[in-house]
């Protein structure tokens, strides 16, 4: 399953825009309850005007919350950003650090959001257990487990540590894009072969493919021999399939074609 994803999600990644990792630590504070895209369009601005952790420290609550406030819930993220900005000047010389622990011990930060930071920021392995997350590898079969942190721990012995940020992408695309939780696209899904849980789903291809969602949709279609419409694509003539019609299609002597 993990080699499908890599081949599967290949354009996986984080969807945050930033380019620091104070940056980082702001956007997915302010993705709580809100979506990556939203973030987006309200970061360039955030980041133009509080381009330091200091700068957060002594910002006007007033005019912060109302540059957030399309996140929802402006006034808690506006409180963690002004105590995040605070605790990184006092505690670590207005650097963000680059620890699990130090990173934990920070307002707004909890451990799924560290795990971001490390990941993303700063090249530390880590595994990002989101609703997406969660809800697959438990589909899977990888763990039984709730507690967020008990899965971190779980898929980690499941993982190798090289891959645990690119294996967070992954599942997280493909739940957003795939195996949804209401309805996944098991009949268009590259992972069904494997995947326990087969059968949630519609599993008709032209139903299944309907449910594909995201930039990639024709790619992850391609990928299970479906066109855009969910028609099935012809197999390649070197293909096995392709082979296999070939050699089950009558010659034209065999037809008595002249």
């Amino acid at each position: 399953m993990l080699r499908e994803l890599t081949a599967t999600h290949v354009d996986a990644h984080c969807e945050l825009d930033f380019r620091t990792p104070l940056e980082l630590a702001v956007a997915t504070i302010l993705s709580a309850q809100s979506t990556d895209k939203g973030v987006n369009l309200v970061t360039p601005a955030l980041f133009a005007r509080y381009p330091t952790a200091l700068a957060y420290a002594q910002a006007d609550r007033a005019e912060l919350e109302e540059m957030i406030h399309s996140t929802g819930f402006f006034r808690n993220k506006a409180s963690s950003l002004i105590g995040l900005g605070a605790a990184v000047v006092e505690k670590h010389g207005g650097e963000l650090p680059h620890t699990l622990d130090e990173l934990v011990a920070l307002p707004g930060i909890g451990r799924k959001t560290a795990n971001v930071i490390l990941g993303n920021a700063f090249g530390v392995p880590g595994i990002t257990v989101d609703t997406h997350f969660g809800r697959l590898v438990r589909r899977w079969g990888w763990t039984d487990l709730e507690d967020p942190v008990k899965v971190e721990h779980a898929v980690g012995e499941l993982v190798p540590r090289r891959e645990w940020t690119m294996t967070s992408h992954r599942v997280i695309f493909h739940g957003r894009r795939v195996c949804h939780a209401r309805k996944p696209a098991c009949g268009a899904c590259s992972l069904a072969a494997d995947c326990p849980a087969y059968g949630e789903g519609p599993t008709d291809p032209v139903l299944a493919a309907k449910l594909v969602k995201g930039p990639s949709r024709p790619f992850l279609l391609a990928r299970v021999g479906l066109a855009d419409d969910g028609a099935p694509l012809e197999a390649p003539a070197d293909s096995p399939a392709g082979l296999d019609a070939a050699a089950a299609t009558p010659s034209a002597i065999e037809q008595d074609v002249p």
